[in-house]
């Protein structure tokens, strides 16, 4: 009798156990789920600013490359197709990512299309780069044949510095995204490793 009673605490001492892991468990789960979340916001949140900014750029463009700086036409519909260009990259890429309950069905799917959003993200400096550089180009040679004097020098310094900041900042902020991929494909690992 005694044995039986021992046997049974043990077995409601068990369960008791049992229960309190399947919580750890879906806490856990809860938790790598909102950071899975929070990591493809951040992400989305630069590709929404990313554009809209390159979206302002094509009015804005106008005005300052035309107007204030007089700039052939050529600059800012180059510059334009490039932003629409940019634009549409962006959606492309963000669409893979922007489901919002991609990570409360099938992670293997998710973890799928994350690392397609994470390829093509990365795929863009060899377009993207390319292709600001030779738009760069073009505008400081379009300055240059509107404007030979002395002040080119400096102007065209000044330009490039800007762009080598630019660059700078794009690429970490390239980085920074490329890093958001990298963590959400982790943390979907080891939660399917662990299912």
């Amino acid at each position: 009798m005694n044995n039986e009673i021992e046997l049974e605490n043990m077995r409601e001492q068990m369960n008791t156990l049992k229960k309190k892991l399947d919580k750890q468990e879906i806490i856990n789960d809860n938790l790598i789920r909102q950071s899975l979340k929070r990591n493809t916001n951040s992400i989305n949140r630069r590709y929404t600013v990313c554009s809209i900014v390159s979206l302002l750029l094509i009015p804005y463009g106008y005005w300052a490359f035309v107007k204030l700086n007089g700039s052939s036409l050529g600059v800012w519909i180059s510059l334009s197709i490039l932003m629409l260009v940019v634009f549409g990259y962006t959606l492309y890429t963000g669409r893979f990512i922007r489901n919002k309950n991609m990570y409360n069905r099938n992670l293997v799917d998710a973890s799928q299309k994350v690392a397609k959003a994470k390829k093509l993200d990365k795929d863009w400096l060899m377009f993207g780069i390319p292709a600001g550089i030779l738009w760069f180009g073009y505008f400081i040679f379009d300055t240059y044949m509107k404007n030979p004097d002395n002040n080119f020098l400096f102007f065209a310094v000044t330009m490039c510095v800007c762009a080598i900041l630019g660059g700078f900042i794009g690429l970490k902020i390239h980085d920074r995204n490329q890093e958001n991929y990298q963590e959400i494909i982790d943390q979907i690992d080891d939660v399917i490793s662990t299912e």
